[in-house]
């Protein structure tokens, strides 16, 4: 009962320190609008973003019927925005939570393994972090063809490595502890140690780099769509700009241009503000600089 006390102190100390910092408060609120958008977007006066409208209705600027004009196809812009967040946000959770998965279990064994393991996993991590991860996204959503679960599988390929380099960091300074050396003593296995003592220590750094790895994730799926090569019947932020690119309009839409911009830039700025607040809070020292 005392430990769960702890621990429920220890989160709410967490949770005060996130909301008195200024990046914390800015990004958890503008996250929050587009959580907001993607949940209600059916209720939100839009209309199915696929669905195209009449002849005269092509490439009109904001009025009462279309609140952010239409595309090249009669589209409802207010609409594709609107259910674009839904694309983004999953496309970025669902990459973030492979990522950090993988990354976590390479950097978990190799650091606590050491030895030949840790050389082998780490030559691994070393060769894929030498490669140039925007043309091999490119050249791997190219062969993979263009689907959402593409994008994620081949975003996830590129971006593991570092959590597994940062883990490793960690877990190579924590198994040497007096904690994990008294479990050890006590018989425990290798699984139980890392499990039990390891693991519950590099939660803080994983959920970190998962903030992380969410604004890398939104800026890879919208320049890869933007390149084409994403799913061309599933309406995000980058298929917005690159069928605007395409048609050749914006340079005279740009109702149709700006909207998924700025959508891209807030999200990538909120999950930035809520990485750096929660990188801050994690450093040693800031909980009782701030009185906590």
């Amino acid at each position: 009962m005392r430990v769960n006390s702890y621990k429920l102190q220890k989160a709410g100390d967490f949770w005060a320190m996130f909301f008195s910092h200024r990046m914390g408060r800015t990004g958890f609120l503008i996250f929050c609008f587009f959580i907001f958008l993607a949940l209600f977007a059916p209720i939100l006066r839009t209309v199915p973003p696929e669905i195209s409208g009449s002849a005269d209705r092509i490439l009109t600027g904001p009025d009462g019927i279309s609140w952010l004009g239409t595309d090249d196809l009669a589209r409802d812009v207010w609409s594709q925005v609107i259910f674009g967040s839904r694309v983004s946000l999953i496309i970025g959770f669902v990459t973030a939570i492979i990522t950090v998965f993988t990354g976590t279990l390479v950097g978990l064994v190799a650091g606590f393994k050491g030895g030949i393991v840790d050389e082998i996993l780490m030559r691994i991590v070393d060769f894929f972090m030498m490669l140039p991860h925007l043309p091999l996204m490119i050249v791997l959503a190219a062969v993979m063809g263009a689907s959402i679960w593409n994008i994620v599988i081949v975003i996830s390929i590129v971006s593991w490595p570092s959590t597994a380099r940062l883990v490793r960091s960690q877990v190579l300074s924590l198994k040497e502890r007096p904690f994990v050396e008294a479990i050890r003593c006590l018989g425990a296995n290798d699984i139980t140690m890392m499990m039990s003592e390891i693991l519950p220590n590099v939660f803080p750094v994983m959920f970190a780099q998962g903030v992380l790895m969410v604004t890398e994730t939104i800026y890879a799926e919208s320049v890869l769509s933007f390149l084409g090569l994403g799913d061309p019947t599933t309406i995000s932020w980058g298929t917005m700009l690159h069928f605007c690119f395409e048609s050749g309009a914006m340079a005279r839409s740009p109702w149709w241009v700006f909207p998924p911009i700025v959508c891209i830039v807030s999200l990538i700025i909120s999950f930035s503000f809520l990485g750096t607040a929660v990188t801050d809070i994690l450093t040693p020292g800031y909980k009782e600089k701030m009185g906590y």
